[in-house]
């Protein structure tokens, strides 16, 4: 006589955590869900529906276009380099200590990513400017930023480093402190102990963070006409040439909004939500 093993019992799910409850939308949010979708689409669509692309080629290897588009990968590199060196320091102090006027210096951070971009500008001009607050000291020591390719790496980097410390400091506060702990407890001075233990278990999303902020450089606007002025060859970046070409030649100012479009697009697809915590 055949016995057949009893089948196991399956431990009963959680209320409100089946498969239909975690991917089916609920038909009241499906719709307007729907709508922010295309709000948000539209726009971006419409720059690929009106692209020139049989003049496309011709359009993105004019002179202005590549003297711009070179500028802004330098400024955009530059303003990087200088939100790694001063935004991983605070980063890592924002995440690790607590010292008097936290909040306020966490604020500070905040702000450049809320403020309109040219009263960022307006502000790098009574901080940084002729007149401003050390406009002075800075051209004792023959430093001038206000109109200059130093300017406009300043006025990036100005509104992108909160990306990158936002980003890794969640990053530092989600790793356990007693690694580095061990690590000083063998000897190792605070630097190797950044460079050895933290950043690398960090790298993550200190890549992410970094690529967020390379691309907010790439694309800064508002801070940079208003502080650096629009001088071709100088601080004529690639979007303050997009507002030139609008007032000559629309298709054109299309063609040079689609490349930094698809360069953004490229960030985003390639970061898959790490900045976020997650990659799905």
């Amino acid at each position: 006589m055949n016995h057949r093993t009893a089948p196991r019992a399956r431990p009963p799910r959680a209320r409100g955590r089946t498969p239909a409850a975690r991917t089916r939308a609920p038909a009241a949010l499906g719709g307007p869900a729907a709508l922010a979708v295309a709000f948000l689409a539209v726009p971006l669509a419409g720059v690929v529906a009106h692209t020139p692309w049989r003049d496309l080629a011709g359009q993105l290897s004019s002179p202005d276009v590549l003297g711009a588009l070179g500028l802004s990968l330098l400024v955009s590199v530059l303003a990087l380099l200088l939100s790694l060196i001063l935004g991983v320091p605070l980063a890592w102090l924002l995440a690790r200590t607590d010292f008097p006027g936290k909040a306020l210096v966490r604020s500070l951070v905040l702000l450049p990513m809320v403020l309109p971009p040219t009263v960022a500008g307006v502000a790098l001009l009574r901080g940084f400017g002729r007149g401003g607050l050390l406009g002075g000291p800075l051209e004792a020591v023959g430093v001038t930023l206000p109109f200059s390719t130093a300017g406009a790496v300043v006025a990036a980097a100005f509104v992108a480093m909160p990306f990158l410390v936002i980003g890794l400091e969640g990053a530092l506060a989600g790793i356990d402190p007693r690694y580095e702990e061990a690590a000083a407890t063998m000897g190792a001075t605070l630097p190797q102990t950044l460079r050895h233990v933290t950043l690398p278990m960090v790298a993550p999303s200190l890549a992410a963070g970094a690529a967020l902020c390379w691309a907010r450089a790439l694309g800064e606007f508002g801070a940079t006409i208003t502080f650096a002025g629009n001088l071709p060859g100088v601080t004529q970046t690639l979007p303050l040439q997009v507002y030139l070409l609008l007032q000559q030649d629309p298709a054109a100012a299309t063609s040079v909004s689609l490349l930094l479009l698809a360069v953004a697009a490229a960030v985003l697809v390639a970061l898959r939500g790490r900045w976020l915590g997650h990659s799905r």
